[in-house]
């Protein structure tokens, strides 16, 4: 079993998707970070001074903190614009690969055969 669980974690599916959930767990704080730490108070400062993290409804005994999910769907929206301009230029790329022309085939040993015989019959018909 161990066996197993060691060819399965050495396949490269797996590692790329551990690399990829490293990558996008870090990517993910980095959007965080500037969502929290530069858009929103920018935003707050052309809204009149609004403080996002402050933003809260009281409810009874209940606190809604609205602010926060403002600030969670902003962020949403930046990493699906990322992830979207990232998708598109991937998908261009492929676009271009594809409209390349591809080299001709080399002609096989049929073919060769059939242009010398051409070639030959061209030659006794001068």
């Amino acid at each position: 079993m161990l066996k197993e669980f060691g060819d399965f974690i050495k396949r490269g599916n797996v590692m790329d998707l551990a690399v990829a959930v490293i990558i996008g767990g870090a990517f993910g704080a980095i959007v965080t970070s500037l969502v929290n730490d530069i858009l929103m108070p920018l935003i707050g400062i052309i809204l009149g001074g609004i403080n996002f993290t402050e933003m809260v409804l009281q409810v009874g005994s209940a606190t809604l903190t609205y602010g926060n999910f403002i600030q969670a769907i902003v962020n949403f929206l930046v990493i699906a614009w990322v992830i979207f301009m990232l998708v598109r230029t991937i998908k261009k790329m492929e676009k271009q690969e594809e409209a390349a022309p591809a080299a001709p085939p080399a002609p096989s040993a049929e073919e060769k055969l059939l242009t010398e015989i051409r070639d030959l019959l061209k030659r006794q018909a001068r």
